[in-house]
């Protein structure tokens, strides 16, 4: 629950720092005084979009700031996923705003995002006020509302996921369908292209090897004249190199006996002979083997054009990349001709999941029906007391193709006579009649998700008398089971039961107007009280009738 509240700088806030109870606590205050404001303040701490404009005219940054008892609520696992320090006992959450634009958001001092923020704000606080009763002309709020008291978020989950797998399968065959289409259409042209490139024989490499051919063949005439002088230079008849190398092997042999320093040298020389026969040879063979063919140098070079060709004309970089494109072509004229068999397997894979979810969407629908005849019932035991002895409220379940949430639209229908048929309580019911059913739909609903602190503002619109009176008793209830509920009222009958008082007023003060507020003592609510119930002018009457309300 929401134990202490601070704002600074804020609209028309200087500082306000107030202490919160648990139970039921009422906030009164004359239409302007500053209600909406304060509620803007927990707005923000709440996750909800923030606006320079909100900094209090001359100061450069607004602070809010509150302190929450979650003691008694299993809130530590979001604190876990979202790496956030956890302290039951004393949970902050900061919001700060500059005059700059800037917006920065802490719990328990660790910085966090505000989609972090706005998802535990919808943990710990719910906000009713005026507009949310347009909710109940949203069908999506009344299935929410069947799903809670159904309590059935495990099973929606788990239809959810079958769904979205159903849903992704949906689109696997509508691509698959349209690539069929479409590679159909031009199966001629892509048995063309790969027919095209399968007689092409493209091979891996073979590129640069008939480039480094058809390089050697253009220079072969350099080359047989640079090997026809090489071989003369090593083996000509006249100073060939292995001749010499030879015979000064031959004449340092022969003196080696009488001077053994030349054995060495002899031993090199005849290594260097081996090696130079051995290089003459192949010098040799490469002398024989090159030979000028202009036909062999035309069909390199056609080869080559050939492969240019093909890598122009799709567009690829190299050889390699041909075959990849051939490889490519291939499949797609495969899958052509299998695209039936695969069609037929999709298919029948999306009628087995669809066939899935149907049945959680049965399962589902099952258990908003049961739930549906509890809320019933509910807001039947809920309407009565709030003046309406004649009430009807019925809720109509009927079935549509399958979605997010299954198959089920919901409706609620009402009814606050017996004469009337019923129809969607959004377009009979009066002002005062939607604010009753509101009040007893949160009350219902917060027995079911334990929210810590739930806040109306001014739900009270369209009653007053006797039926205020209920609607505080409901509330004061709700307030009663480990929750904190908070009413900005303007009745005297609701604000007479709250166990905590609060008062919202303003004043002009020499740098401008500032709003207040403050916990009420027990003479200060009675005059409070008074004032509501007579205005401006307190009469001892209308003291006296605060007492009697007080005393209830």
């Amino acid at each position: 629950m929401l134990r202490q509240l601070y704002i600074k700088n804020f609209t028309l806030i200087d500082e306000l720092n107030i202490e919160l109870h648990p139970g039921f606590s009422v906030i009164t205050g004359e239409t302007g005084a500053g209600k909406s404001i304060i509620l803007g303040a927990i707005g923000l701490l709440l996750g909800q979009r923030a606006d320079s404009k909100t900094i209090k005219q001359g100061a450069d940054k607004c602070i809010i700031e509150a302190h929450f008892d979650l003691s008694r609520y299993d809130q530590k696992p979001f604190f876990d996923e979202n790496d956030i320090e956890y302290d039951a006992n004393d949970t902050i959450i900061r919001r700060e705003l500059t005059s700059a634009g800037k917006s920065r958001a802490f719990v328990n001092d660790s910085p966090t995002s505000l989609s972090a923020l706005k998802e535990l704000g919808e943990r710990l606080v719910d906000v009713h006020s005026q507009h949310q009763n347009l909710l109940l002309s949203k069908q999506d709020f009344q299935l929410n509302v069947v799903d809670i008291i159904a309590d059935d978020a495990a099973q929606l989950n788990d239809y959810r996921n079958c769904y979205a797998d159903y849903q992704q399968t949906k689109l696997q065959l509508e691509k698959l369908e349209e690539d069929i289409a479409l590679n159909r259409q031009n199966q001629d042209f892509l048995q063309f292209q790969y027919e095209e490139l399968m007689k092409a024989n493209l091979t891996e490499g073979e590129l640069e090897e008939l480039e480094q051919q058809s390089d050697t063949m253009s220079h072969a005439e350099d080359i047989k004249s640079a090997l026809f002088d090489a071989d003369k230079s090593l083996n000509g008849e006249q100073g060939g190199a292995v001749g010499l190398v030879k015979s000064t092997h031959a004449a340092l042999s022969s003196i080696a006996k009488i001077l053994p320093k030349t054995t060495e040298l002899a031993e090199r020389l005849e290594a260097c002979h081996i090696e130079l026969k051995d290089i003459a040879a192949d010098v040799d063979r490469l002398l024989e083997d090159t030979d000028f063919d202009p036909a062999e140098l035309d069909r390199i070079n056609s080869r080559l054009d050939k492969l240019y060709d093909l890598e122009k004309k799709y567009h690829a970089d190299s050889i390699e990349a041909l075959i990849v494109q051939r490889d490519e072509l291939k499949s797609k004229l495969t899958g052509i001709e299998n695209s039936d068999e695969a069609l037929e397997e999709l298919r029948q894979q999306l009628q087995a999941q669809h066939e899935k979810c149907v049945q959680k969407a049965q399962a589902l629908t099952r258990l908003r029906q049961k739930a549906s005849k509890n809320i019933e019932q509910q807001m039947q035991q809920r309407l009565v007391p709030l003046g309406m002895p004649n009430v009807r409220f019925q809720i109509s379940i009927t079935q549509d193709t399958l979605g997010r949430d299954g198959q089920d639209n919901v409706s609620f229908l009402f009814s606050a006579n017996t004469s009337t048929p019923l129809q969607p309580v959004s377009q009979v019911a009066s002002g005062g009649e939607i604010a009753r059913v509101m009040l007893s739909l949160k009350a219902m609903i917060s027995g079911a998700v334990k929210l810590p602190t739930i806040i109306f503002d001014e739900i009270d619109t369209g009653v007053s008398g006797k039926m205020a009176e209920k609607m505080a008793e409901m509330m004061q209830e709700m307030g009663n089971h480990e929750r904190q509920v908070i009413s900005i009222t303007h009745l005297p009958q609701i604000a007479a039961l709250g166990l905590h008082h609060y008062r919202v007023s303003k004043e002009e003060t020499a740098s401008g107007t500032t709003s207040h507020m403050q916990e009420l003592t027990a003479d200060e609510r009675i005059h409070e009280i008074a004032q509501m119930l007579s205005g401006s002018d307190v009469s001892e009457a209308a003291i006296q009738n605060a007492r009697e309300l007080m005393k209830r």
